[in-house]
């Protein structure tokens, strides 16, 4: 697929350029809490406004209800963007109206706007391609003739959404430097990876990685499972797991996967036990099959780090995503984080899947260049380990 380097060679001076970035950033009221896709947004950016490119920037933020929303603006992110950049960076009033226009139309060579979450309007993630293309059409209109397109919001890929999709098939289309990078890495988790391939998976359900678990089951040597998942593997085992998050739907399938690939799957074996889902909570670690009734599971426990960290010492390649343990509260924060130092003390080749994974990473102080590459999209990364079409890469490629 063609690339930013691509772009560049064509010149790009005076130029506008549409830049699908993925500045979904968390927010405590308009303080941005990690700026983490914030700056990995930048190189791209930087090369285009070096470059001369008059830089206009698309993004969302959270989840409007497909109309303007004041909580949602990305206006605190085009401040931090600013801040980085070291220029104001303008933020449009609106996504394609008269605001719009006017912002892009003052933009000079090198200069950089952003305009207001595409989730403002409904048709963005509508399902009816027409509506989608409307909107696509009317984001091309803003930028105008000779306007080029660099999607870079890998976050973003695995969705067929307007500005991520749509707006390729009317703009010539380029990968920017982070969505290339991403591909790139993870291709090499889906070629040869250097053995033994251990992946390490955690988050609260079970059926929102069901999907890649299967996937990955027969092409790595170990799946460590912690997170509020692991107790769907306790129950399907047998053990009473209290009030822990438990999906009882997925009791059957957990226990088919366990018979098929009980050999390659790592359980916590004691696990950190709270009286209530608070930071203050009453807590005790317990043995992973003798959680007492009416106490809940938020983190794997000190016997279950050592086990995991003893797996991944002799790694060759790792890829993690999702904490094992409710990480935001002090009490329940040492698993990931042993995780982690153990993923940052192996020599392995590393792949952090973005998401609360990535925030984790931040959180707790832990290194980044500690990993060999951390992700910016959890949910692509997923996807695309699964061997789903990303419809973002997919278009710049011209396989949809």
């Amino acid at each position: 697929m063609n690339n930013l380097d691509d772009l560049l060679s064509e010149g790009v001076r005076g130029r506008r350029v549409l830049v699908r970035a993925d500045l979904n950033v968390p927010l405590d009221g308009d303080k941005i809490t990690d700026d983490g896709r914030v700056r990995a947004s930048l190189p791209t950016i930087e090369k285009l406004t070096g470059a001369g490119a008059r830089v206009v920037v698309t993004a969302h933020l959270g989840r409007p209800k497909g109309e303007p929303d004041p909580q949602f603006s990305l206006a605190p992110v085009a401040r931090r963007l600013g801040e980085l950049l070291g220029t104001e960076v303008p933020v449009a009033g609106d996504v394609t109206g008269d605001s719009a226009r006017s912002v892009v139309g003052g933009l000079a060579d090198g200069s950089v706007a952003l305009l207001e979450n595409v989730r403002f309007d409904a048709r963005e993630t509508s399902k009816d391609e027409a509506e989608r293309g409307a909107f696509a059409r009317e984001l091309a209109d803003v930028v105008g003739d000779g306007a080029a397109f660099v999607s870079d919001g890998f976050g973003v890929v695995h969705r067929k959404q307007a500005s991520v999709y749509d707006v390729a098939k009317l703009l010539p289309g380029y990968a920017g430097g982070l969505v290339l990078s991403e591909v790139d890495v993870l291709r090499t988790l889906t070629g040869d990876p250097r053995r033994p391939y251990v992946v390490v998976l955690g988050g609260s359900k079970v059926s929102d990685k069901f999907g890649v678990i299967e996937a990955l089951l027969p092409k790595v040597d170990k799946l460590l499972i912690g997170g509020g998942m692991a107790y769907t593997f306790l129950a399907a085992q047998g053990h009473q797991v209290g009030s822990s998050l438990l999906q009882n739907d997925q009791l059957d399938a957990t226990r088919e996967l366990l018979a098929k690939h009980g050999d390659k799957l790592v359980l916590p074996v004691d696990v950190v036990v709270a009286d209530a889902f608070a930071a203050d909570a009453k807590t005790q670690v317990v043995d992973a099959d003798a959680i007492p009734e009416g106490w809940m599971g938020l983190d794997i426990g000190p016997r279950s780090v050592e086990l995991f960290a003893e797996t991944l010492r002799g790694a060759g390649t790792v890829f993690w995503n999702g904490p094992a343990g409710v990480f935001e509260f002090e009490a329940f924060a040492a698993g990931t984080r042993g995780v982690a130092q153990s993923i940052v003390d192996s020599d392995a080749f590393s792949v952090v899947g973005g998401g609360d994974s990535a925030a984790a990473v931040r959180s707790l102080g832990l290194p980044e260049d500690g990993f060999s590459h951390i992700s910016t999209g959890g949910g692509a990364s997923l996807e695309f380990l699964e061997g789903k079409d990303l419809p973002g890469v997919a278009v710049l490629e011209g396989n949809d």
